[in-house]
């Protein structure tokens, strides 16, 4: 029983939304953040970043905004890639959940419209190629955090385009889905002082 009223004792007056029982939103659950990429290997660059701005609706969910904006160059080489040296340049966004079923686990749900420009050439003096496509993606994803409602938090999460639109920035040139890796941080708006 002391072990319970400690453990209660804990937690932060925000998880009950500070004692406010309005129905407006409330400040303090309201954050902004987003992550940033970065990958390279001997054939290929990436960089990119994903800004959101969400809501703590609930202790156990949050949901929001995501965009994106990458950037990912493949190097032309005969043996690989047909000797073909590629630029894409990807922004878009959508809507996400997150569900917390444990406090420092979470599974999200986002889903994507995204704008993809590519550039592709035929090396060394073979013609060019550019084009601008459409493509929809769902991100399903499990992560790990430090969640506090009112508090920043440090977040990592692994995730995989469900959907199967060959022009999707999270698919390669062969259309398999690849792993999508991100890391970052969220800031509440009105961070709690208790």
């Amino acid at each position: 029983m002391m072990i319970t009223t400690l453990v209660q004792a804990q937690r932060p007056a925000t998880y009950d939304g500070d004692g406010d029982k309005s129905n407006d939103l409330a400040p303090n659950r309201l954050f902004i953040g987003g992550s940033i990429s970065l990958a390279f290997s001997s054939y290929s660059f990436q960089v990119g970043g994903v800004p959101e701005i969400g809501y703590s609706i609930t202790n156990w969910l949050d949901a929001g905004l995501g965009f994106n904006i990458n950037y990912f160059s493949e190097r032309a080489d005969p043996y690989y890639n047909g000797n073909v040296r590629y630029h894409n340049f990807n922004y878009g966004g959508g809507p996400f959940v997150r569900i917390y079923p444990l406090p420092f686990l979470f599974l999200q749900g986002q889903f994507e419209h995204n704008w993809v420009n590519v550039n592709q050439k035929y090396m060394p003096e073979g013609p060019e190629y550019s084009a601008t496509y459409k493509s929809n993606s769902f991100i399903a994803g499990i992560g790990y955090t430090q969640r506090i409602v009112g508090q920043s938090s440090f977040y990592t999460m692994l995730g995989m385009d469900l959907m199967t639109d060959e022009n999707s920035p999270y698919r390669d040139y062969n259309g398999s889905a690849y792993p999508i890796i991100r890391a970052g941080f969220n800031f509440y708006l009105k961070p709690s002082k208790k």
